[in-house]
Order: C-alpha cells, then structure tokens, then sequence
C-alpha cells in the first residue's frame, strides 16, 4: 500500500516557496514565490532582495528615511518571473506568502500567469493591495488564499 500521509501540491508549492523566502537577507520581510506550470512543474523560485550585483553589504535595508530597502529590492514575485529566463509563463500558477503588490500584479498579468496562491494578506487595507486585487481581478487572474490541515512542513538534515 501507497503512503497516506504525503502533503498536497499546494503544500508542496508553498512549502517551496517558504523555503525559497529563508534566502532572503532582509532583516525585517522575507517572501518566497514558486512558479510552475499546469503539469506541476516548477518553472521558477525567487525571494526579495537586491538585484544581481547590488552587494547585500553596501545597500540600505532601513523601513524609513532617505535611503530605504524600498528603493532597491526587487520582490519575490518578480524575482520569480525574471528567473524564469524567458520561459512561457502562460496559464502558470504563483505560489507566494505575501498577496502580491500593484507593482508585482503588473508584472504577474503581463507575464500570462493565471492563478496566484497566497498565504498572507497582510496588507490587505493599502492602497497598493487594493489596486493589485482590482487589476488581478480585472485581468481574470484567479486569486486562491492557501489553506492546509497542516501547521507546518518540518525539514530535518540529519535523522
């Protein structure tokens, strides 16, 4: 007999891209995305941070002020487009923890990516997660919020 208690592909999705957000050096927000297709492929992972290049070191991670983290990170969302170099993304599904911004919706829609699964909409209330829901929606891109049985996905390096 077949093993019962194997997780689900949305658990699999999102676990992945929870792992990919542990990438992430921002001291304060880290966002995992997993992109795959309709066989359930993963075409493409990304986590927020700096672009290739932009050392980790020498840009500011600060929420407020003159010099902010905002003006230089690159989401996990498209992050995860990007890294995809140039495969189609058409009719793809998002996997991410954090509802994705109106700047990250622009890139999903134009990108063909169908469906985006969520974990969190933290920010539900902004401006800036209003506007992504109105064109997400516009768009007809189908918008899930991820919900398991599980707590939680343990990974051990050493049995």
């Amino acid at each position: 007999m077949k093993r019962k208690n194997y997780i689900s592909w949305d658990e699999y999705f999102m676990g992945v891209a929870l792992l990919a957000s542990k990438r992430s050096k921002d001291p304060n927000t880290q966002v995992g995305a997993c992109i795959v297709d309709d066989n359930n492929i993963i075409i493409s992972t990304g986590y927020n941070g700096f672009p290739f290049g932009c050392s980790d070191d020498d840009y500011s991670w600060a929420r407020d002020g003159a010099d902010t983290k905002y003006q230089y990170v690159v989401h996990a969302e498209l992050n995860a487009i990007l890294n995809a170099n140039g495969k189609s993304l058409k009719g793809a599904k998002l996997y991410v923890d954090l509802f994705p911004c109106n700047e990250c919706a622009k890139a999903i829609i134009q990108s063909g990516i169908r469906e985006i699964v969520y974990l969190y909409d933290k920010y539900a209330d902004t401006p800036q997660t209003i506007a992504s829901k109105k064109m997400l929606t516009s768009a007809g891109i189908k918008l899930t919020q991820f919900s398991s049985g599980l707590d939680s996905l343990t990974l051990e390096f050493r049995k």
